[in-house]
């Protein structure tokens, strides 16, 4: 139910895209009002819920750690999984944001001939840092739309990026990579039972959503022809708050487009906040000195306390009722 749902979402996005630009040649509104609007939210969005994450109090430390905690300066200790320093909490934030460190080490149980075997799942791993690094370098080699000049820096990414010359247009290894691992996370979605079992709608929607992007991409650089002179006039345009429409984009660009803003806006309300959210979550970027430091909480308030004689004499008689021993009679 889940995966058909988000399915018919996201083809129903680009049919609106394709009848609105094809059919009713509402091309202003794809191209202007749409990106801009998504913009705006994913901005508003996006403040707000760092804002809210920020204000969520922690009067404890409660990092998730692993390994030996800090106690004598003679014995070892874990100074990225359990890191008593700010420079070690660095540290882990660093390993965990760039090579997603925990997810690394994920492991994996299954019952083999009646018994429990637990190993290591490097695969999520893989298809994750693949997914992620590769939109990354998408999203840089684009901003060539952007700006009048493309930056020496982009320029050298496209280069490496495309070092496997095939034809022309130049293949994008990152086209590839992201394809491939896309497909491995909605297939492990679909066939993994345990993760299927617990996929919403929420979690099928966004892996549709850019598998629309990624193959309309594709579809313009390699198939389709599009008009790149075009594309950057109305990129440039709308970088520069000076929105023109040139003629003859053709529809593919637009629901390429509107998919993207679809992202945008959907980001900031979804679980991809997670790209923000690791910075401000607790269990990992605080350090665990609770042996050398005393956290007290600040949500503590004055209680009235009182010896268990005091709460005998109070309910003595409702205790020898409810055949509860007492110490006196």
């Amino acid at each position: 139910m889940g995966i058909g749902l988000a399915f018919i979402a996201v083809l129903g996005l680009i049919i609106f895209a394709y009848i609105g630009t094809d059919i009713l040649g509402l091309d202003s509104l794809f191209a202007i009002v749409f990106p801009y609007a998504a913009v705006l939210i994913f901005i508003i969005g996006f403040i707000y819920r760092v804002v809210k994450w920020g204000k969520s109090p922690v009067p404890f430390r409660i990092p998730t750690t692993a390994g030996q905690q800090f106690s004598l300066p003679w014995i070892k200790y874990s100074k990225i999984d359990n890191p008593a320093t700010g420079w070690g909490v660095a540290l882990r934030m660093f390993f965990e944001i760039a090579f997603f460190r925990s997810l690394f080490r994920n492991t994996k149980a299954e019952i083999l001939n009646g018994k429990l075997y637990i190993g290591s799942n490097k695969w999520l791993w893989l298809g994750a840092i693949a997914f992620h690094y590769s939109f990354l370098i998408i999203l840089i080699r684009h901003l060539r739309f952007f700006v009048a000049q493309t930056p020496w820096c982009v320029s050298i990414i496209d280069s490496v990026d495309s070092f496997w010359q095939i034809g022309l247009p130049m293949l994008y290894m990152t086209d590839i990579i992201i394809a491939a691992a896309l497909l491995y996370l909605l297939g492990r979605r679909i066939f993994n039972p345990q993760v299927k079992y617990i996929s919403l709608p929420s979690d099928y929607f966004p892996l549709f959503l850019i598998i629309g992007i990624v193959t309309t991409g594709i579809l313009m650089r390699y198939f389709a022809r599009v008009d790149i002179t075009s594309i950057k006039e109305l990129a440039l345009g709308l970088a520069y708050l000076k929105p023109t429409v040139p003629e003859g984009i053709g529809s593919l660009f637009y629901i390429h487009l509107f998919l993207v803003s679809v992202l945008f806006a959907y980001f900031p309300f979804s679980k991809l906040m997670h790209m923000g959210g690791v910075f401000l979550s607790p269990t990992r970027n605080l350090a665990n000195n609770n042996r050398m430091k005393r956290h007290v909480n600040p949500w503590d308030y004055p209680v009235k306390h009182r010896h268990y004689e005091e709460y005998e004499d109070e309910f003595r008689e409702k205790m020898k009722k409810a055949g509860i021993p007492v110490e006196k009679e």
